[in-house]
């Protein structure tokens, strides 16, 4: 991957509906050029799909949390995961070191909205504790390849 990918992929993360044409003025390539390399990024899974980016908060979900998830001793892990799939306030999941097994960003309606979510989740066979975390506000996300300065990698 060289300097030229690496601009495609920011690009595309700016905005995934850009065409070829335009992708290829902004990296100085034709558009079968950047149709060819799109192709060898997405062959090669560094490109794993494209989604619009949607705000939680016009749906109606405005409270973010973090919640770590401790599982029991001898629970199947992936027995857990499968029922944290069934739960659609969970945006995330991700199976972490430390003292929690996974930690989940779940949206909900209301702090409410929240609470019954950890309830669910407290009542699922295998957890034994969460520990939520509000989020108060997002600075960014998804800075994926992005250097300190705003450069890409």
């Amino acid at each position: 991957m060289d300097a030229v990918d690496r601009q495609l992929i920011q690009a595309l993360r700016e905005n995934g509906r850009a065409s070829y044409a335009e992708l290829g003025r902004l990296v100085g390539l034709s558009g079968p050029s950047v149709t060819d390399r799109i192709n060898r990024l997405e062959a090669a899974g560094v490109i794993t799909g494209y989604r619009a980016t949607v705000d939680a908060r016009s749906l109606g979900l405005g409270v973010t949390a973090l919640i770590g998830i401790q599982l029991s001793d001898a629970v199947d892990h992936e027995d857990v995961a499968a029922r944290l799939r069934t739960l659609q306030e969970i945006e995330d999941c991700w199976f972490i070191a430390g003292d929690d097994s996974y930690m989940l960003k779940v949206r909900a309606g209301d702090v409410d909205g929240l609470e019954r979510t950890v309830r669910r989740l407290s009542g699922i066979q295998g957890v034994s504790r969460t520990r939520s975390t509000i989020v108060l506000s997002t600075k960014w996300e998804n800075r994926v390849g992005e250097l300190p300065d705003g450069t890409q990698a």
